[in-house]
């Protein structure tokens, strides 16, 4: 099967291998005459993004480039990024990486035509409309990992300076109005950022797949890309130069991130909080607190992961599943406790509060609470 195509679910998708080459094609789709290229610090030097900036150079559409984004990009970030945004004249953005890169991207443009402050779009009931939909820029969104899937999202996750806390901020128009997915581009992927994003695509599967919402589209979406997952992220971990494993990772990575429509849970709700305070990886982080979530939704989650098992041709249903995951993640080299991962001395008191105040606890099976939240830190201290 040729792994070329081009869809429209939930936005133009440009999929395939040397699809960068139409970068400026996506941005004159998109009307974008003075783009910006948004991306990390690490991404800022590498080969990839210098092809792509000398590809908007032949172009005529100029070589512009902001890569002051941290691994959790904070709202020092957005600052910064708005001056250089406004002081340039430009007109729309390339979202260029992952995560990081895309969401401030995603941000930027959203954030340059509005009069109220970040905080005032929080993904809070409906605190979008507050904004002036009309003066959100464009964004092509070129992702180069295959884990968070936010060039098919609708918001940015920015860090709050102060508190330390991870915030979403989400208005519809944020969703990018081209996307470019070129494997080529995720084939420099080191072995544990390989692991770390693949399995956070695999956690955006499983919350979804296991909150109570009702998203029947997201449901079949979510356990094929549990499937492609399984059957993919050993191989792309083994051979980064495998094309067809980083390609069909790339699908699950926009897969996780459309199913999550439906809802997130404990995953990211524990993990977000631990981000924030300790700069961890995300796709990591969520890998690790993943087995014991598991357990923990098991009373109201022990059916329908039964129903994933199968589908995935694994035996034993829930605990099938289960012995999966503990399985893959030792493969992948995944931490089992915060302190593997790097975290000394966390405050759990503190990390509880903000895990219960993220918006993803309203996507978990079971019901959160001070004492059973904290208790899910604890058992991977």
């Amino acid at each position: 099967m040729k792994l070329v195509g081009n869809w429209n679910y939930p936005t133009p998708v440009r999929f395939g291998a040397g699809r960068i080459a139409e970068i400026a094609d996506a941005c004159s789709a998109a009307g974008i005459a003075r783009p910006l290229l948004v991306t990390d610090r690490g991404l800022a030097a590498m080969e990839i993004t210098a092809r792509t900036l000398d590809l908007l150079d032949e172009a005529g559409l100029g070589r512009a480039m902001f890569a002051d984004v941290d691994p959790t990009p904070s709202d020092r970030n957005v600052e910064e990024g708005l001056r250089v945004y406004r002081d340039g004249g430009f007109d729309g953005v390339v979202a260029f990486g992952g995560g990081s890169g895309i969401d401030l991207g995603k941000v930027l443009a959203f954030m340059v035509g509005q009069t109220r402050p970040l905080w005032d779009f929080e993904d809070i009931d409906d605190w979008w409309t507050r904004a002036d939909a009309g003066a959100i820029h464009p964004v092509v969104a070129v992702p180069t990992t295959a884990g968070t899937g936010s060039e098919v999202g609708r918001a940015g996750v920015i860090t709050n300076s102060r508190s330390h806390e991870k915030k979403i901020i989400f208005h519809p128009r944020m969703l990018p109005s081209v996307v470019i997915c070129d494997p080529e581009l995720t084939v420099g992927m080191p072995q544990p950022i390989t692991a770390g994003t693949g399995l956070d695509a695999f956690a955006h599967c499983v919350e979804a797949f296991c909150s109570p919402h009702y998203h029947p589209m997201s449901q079949g979406i979510a356990l094929e890309g549990m499937r492609l997952v399984r059957e993919y992220l050993p191989r792309a971990h083994a051979d980064g130069g495998d094309i067809e494993a980083r390609a069909h990772m790339m699908s699950a990575a926009a897969m996780g991130a459309t199913a999550f429509q439906k809802g997130l849970g404990a995953i990211h709700a524990l993990s977000h909080p631990v981000g924030a305070r300790h700069h961890t990886h995300h796709g990591t982080t969520n890998a690790l607190f993943m087995p014991a979530v598991l357990q923990f939704n098991r009373p109201a989650c022990e059916g329908v992961l039964g129903q994933a098992a199968a589908y995935l041709g694994l035996d034993g249903g829930f605990d099938g599943f289960a012995a999966f995951v503990d399985d893959l993640n030792a493969r992948m080299g995944i931490p089992q406790t915060l302190t593997e991962l790097g975290v000394t001395d966390p405050d759990l008191d503190a990390l509880t509060r903000s895990a219960l105040a993220d918006p993803s606890t309203g996507g978990n099976p079971v019901a959160m609470t001070y004492e059973n939240t904290r208790r899910l830190y604890e058992a991977v201290l």
